[in-house]
This record gives structure tokens, C-alpha cells and sequence, in this order.
């Protein structure tokens, strides 16, 4: 017996949340440590830990957000509250952020990091909830993996969109300045843009009601959260997952400084997003048909393999020809299409067979570690970038003074936008291959929750 499908609308409506998560997961990362050293004349060290810290706090915050959600009763159900609170909050504080007024760099730093802080936290609310979703809707493998191909296709639109507008607003791919009253622009647009995501996500999952019949986890969070560290397939996953995230957060901080300092054309920022994401688009059914024929851990471990190319391909950046470049940033971004949407619905079948042994309604705590996870290695690429930055001697400017930069610098820019994250991802595969929750386990589990028998022939069993 099979779960229902979901229709189109709830499909794409909630693949519509991914403009904002995409949006915000890449703006700040591609613009806000530029912003602070190229803009507001913040030095590198202490322009990274401006990033890092705010969603160092999200690390704290998720968890909690996501028990909270496990225990909310409301019409709306448990999430959609949680989920409305963000949208109305968080693209707000991220408008402000970009609006620094005339202060002195230590005071425009210190503004800078609490407006980050509170739309970091706006996004918590929203996040925590919305991927949690997934795995309370439906009860079938693929259809979680199908809503993921639709997330992830949105996800990837939304990095497009916003890796190429955002710079042109801010004016950052003119000559490399940029100008504060631009980037006061950019974050008008790109908040408004965010809402419109948040709330269609909102909207589209009015109607639709849970399959997993579950009821809030007892305890408090602390009770929660060790009961999820007993559950392997997750932490493995999870941690993968963390590793992975800083790896792009690499990429992401480093590719205006990539593009204007070794590329040695600003407007290139533009054509490497560019390259990496219409590969991606286009790779995802490709990823989808893999997930299913061999299983999703083995399409995920391909996945990130070609994402390790073509990073590895960027590190040799200084002896390249500028057309090779580009080939391997397109690689890295077909592998990126398989990192982004295999891991969340491996996600979605770890908390559905959390669910199907437990009986409680767990999956906000999950996702609230989750996206904690996520938060923390998109923050620690920044942060490691800027720290690179700094032990390479680069030297900031404001947006009228800008300065040559020294050979330690480049080497550093070329080491953090291309060979940490090939070494990061090096690091992730062995984590990614203890992940071994199979889809013929995860049917069983359905079949023993819903007290019927199990049908072997239901399942498409991974390969171990």
C-alpha cells in the first residue's frame, strides 16, 4: 500500500520557501564579509567573526526552535505559526542590515552584527519549521525525494537570481567598489523578495494535513536532544551534511574576491554563479533517476565527488585558462545539485523512521539541528575565509580608497576558494558512506507503525 501523492500546488508552493532559504543562504554569504571590508573598511579578521558569531547563535536558537514547534498546538498545526512569525520579521532585519548609516567602522561593525543577529534569528523561525515539513506530509521515500527535487530546483533559481541581482544592485560588479546607497537597494529588493518566498510557502500548506499521526516529544529540549543522538543514521548524515556547508560557505565568501582579485574582472561574480548554477538545474532530474536506481547515498557520494573536482579545479586558478575555470566551477555545480537535495530527503526518511519506532512528533528538533548544522558550517566559510584572508596579509579598503593587494593575498584568496573546500569535502565522504538507512528499512518501519505486512516488494532497496 502507498502514501498518497501530494498535488502540484503543494509541491511547488512549498518548493517556494526555497527563494527565500536560497536567498538568504547565499547573499550574506557572497556580500556581507565584501561589504565589511571593501565597503565599511572593517578589517578581514574581524569582518569574519563579524559573520560567524550571529549564526553561531542560530546553533543555540535552532534546537530550540524546532522543540518549541514540537510541542505547539494550533489550528494552523505545529509549523505554520512558527513559519509566518519568520516571514514577517526576518526580511526586515535584512533590509536594515545593508543600510548602515554614516558611522565610524567599529560602530558600523557593531550595527552590522545586530541586525544580522535578528534576522538570523527571523530566518530560525521560519527555516527550523519549513524543513521539517517534508516528513510529516507524506510517508512514501519518494515522494519526499520528489518534493526535494522541487525545493532544491527553487533553491537553485534563487541562488541564481540573487547571486547575479544582488551584486548588480549593490553596484559591486561595476569596478569592483560598490557604493553604500547600492547595497541600501539591494537589501530592499532582495527583503521583499524573501517575504514573497516565505509567504507562499506559508500559503501553499494551508490545506494539507500531516500523514504521520504523532503527538508532541515529552521533555524538555535537553531530554530531546539525547534522545536524537542515539539516532545514528542522522548524526552521520548530519555531520556530513555540517562539513559540506562550510565547504560551499567557502565558495560562496570567496567568489567576489575570486572574481575581482585573481579573475581580474568584478563582473565575473555574475558568470561564476552562473556556472555553477544552471549546471545544477539542469543536473537534478539526473540526481533524482540516480537516488532511485542506486540509492540516495551512493548518488550523494557521487554527487560530492564532482563537487570536489571542480573545486580542486579553482585551486589551480593561477595556471588556468580562464575557460577551464569556469569548466570546473560548472562541475562543482552538478555535484552541488546532488549535495543539496539527496542529504534533506535522506533527512526526511531519518525523522519519518524516528517517527514510524517512536510514535512522537520529533521532526522540529531534528530539522532545528539540522538547519543549526547548516548554519554553523555556512558560517564557519566565511569566518575560515576571512581568517585566510588575514594570514595571506590582505589589506581592506573602503569603497573610495581601493589598494592593490599583495601575492600572499591572492595565494590565499585561490587556497580558500578552492582548495579548502576540495579538502572539506574529502573530509565528508567517509561521513556521508556511514549513512545506512536503507529504503527497504525505512518501508518496514512504515508497514510495522501502520500495523500491517510488510510487502518487500514495496521497497527499492539501497545498495549497502
Amino acid at each position: 500500500m502507498s502514501a498518497p501523492l501530494l498535488g502540484a500546488r503543494v509541491r511547488i508552493g512549498y518548493g517556494l520557501g526555497s527563494f527565500a532559504t536560497g536567498t538568504f543562504g547565499t547573499v550574506p554569504g557572497l556580500l556581507l564579509l565584501y561589504y565589511l571590508t571593501d565597503i565599511l573598511g572593517v578589517a578581514a579578521g574581524l569582518a569574519g567573526l563579524l559573520v560567524f558569531l550571529p549564526k553561531a547563535w542560530d546553533v543555540l536558537l535552532n534546537p530550540w526552535i524546532g522543540s518549541l514547534s514540537d510541542r505547539t498546538e494550533h489550528r494552523w498545526g505545529p509549523r505554520r505559526p512558527w513559519m509566518l512569525l519568520g516571514a514577517l520579521t526576518m526580511p526586515l532585519c535584512f533590509a536594515a542590515m545593508f543600510a548602515a548609516p554614516g558611522l565610524e567602522r567599529g560602530w558600523a561593525a557593531g550595527y552590522v552584527a545586530v541586525l544580522f543577529l535578528l534576522a538570523a534569528s527571523g530566518y530560525a523561525c521560519f527555516q527550523v519549521p519549513y524543513v521539517a515539513l517534508p516528513a510529516e506530509l507524506t510517508a512514501d521515500p519518494d515522494e519526499r525525494a520528489r518534493i526535494m527535487s522541487w525545493r532544491v530546483a527553487f533553491l537553485g533559481a534563487a541562488i541564481l537570481l540573487s547571486g547575479a541581482v544582488a551584486p548588480l544592485l549593490a553596484g559591486a560588479t561595476d569596478d569592483g567598489s560598490g557604493t553604500r546607497g547600492g547595497y541600501r537597494l539591494m537589501g530592499v529588493v532582495v527583503g521583499a523578495l524573501l517575504c514573497a518566498g516565505m509567504l507562499a510557502a506559508f500559503a501553499a500548506t494551508a490545506r494539507v494535513h500531516g500523514v504521520l499521526r504523532t503527538t508532541g516529544a515529552p521533555g524538555g529540549l535537553v531530554v530531546q536532544l539525547r534522545a536524537a543522538r542515539s539516532h545514528r543514521p542522522f548524526l552521520w548524515l548530519l555531520g556530513a551534511f555540517v562539513v559540506q556547508a562550510a565547504a560551499t560557505g567557502l565558495m560562496l565568501a570567496g567568489t567576489q574576491y575570486f572574481a575581482t582579485y585573481i579573475l581580474g574582472r568584478p563582473s565575473a561574480t555574475t558568470l561564476l554563479f552562473a556556472c555553477l548554477i544552471v549546471p545544477s538545474l539542469l543536473a537534478m532530474p539526473l540526481w533524482l533517476a540516480a537516488g532511485r536506481r542506486t540509492g540516495k547515498r551512493a548518488a550523494a557520494l557521487t554527487a560530492s565527488v564532482c563537487f570536489l573536482a571542480g573545486a580542486l579545479v579553482a585551486a589551480a586558478a593561477r595556471e588556468l585558462p580562464a575557460a577551464a575555470v569556469y569548466g570546473g566551477v560548472a562541475l562543482a555545480g552538478v555535484g552541488y545539485a546532488g549535495m543539496q537535495m539527496l542529504p534533506m530527503a535522506m533527512l526526511g526518511d531519518a525523522i519519518a523512521a524516528d517517527a514510524f519506532t517512536h510514535g512522537r512528533r520529533r521532526a522540529g528538533l531534528f530539522t532545528g539541528l539540522w538547519t543549526a548544522g547548516e548554519t554553523l558550517g555556512l558560517a564557519l566559510g566565511p569566518g575560515l575565509f576571512g581568517l585566510v584572508l588575514s594570514l595571506g596579509g590582505f589589506v581592506s579598503s573602503d569603497a573610495a580608497h581601493r589598494v592593490a593587494q599583495p601575492g600572499s593575498a591572492l595565494t590565499a584568496i585561490v587556497v580558500g576558494f578552492g582548495a579548502l573546500p576540495a579538502a572539506l569535502l574529502l573530509v565528508s565522504l567517509p561521513l556521508l558512506a556511514r549513512y545506512r538507512l536503507s529504503e527497504s528499512e525505512l518501508v518496514r518501519l512504515r508497514d510495522a507503525s501502520a500495523g500491517r505486512p510488510h510487502d518487500p516488494s514495496a521497497a527499492t532497496v539501497e545498495r549497502p
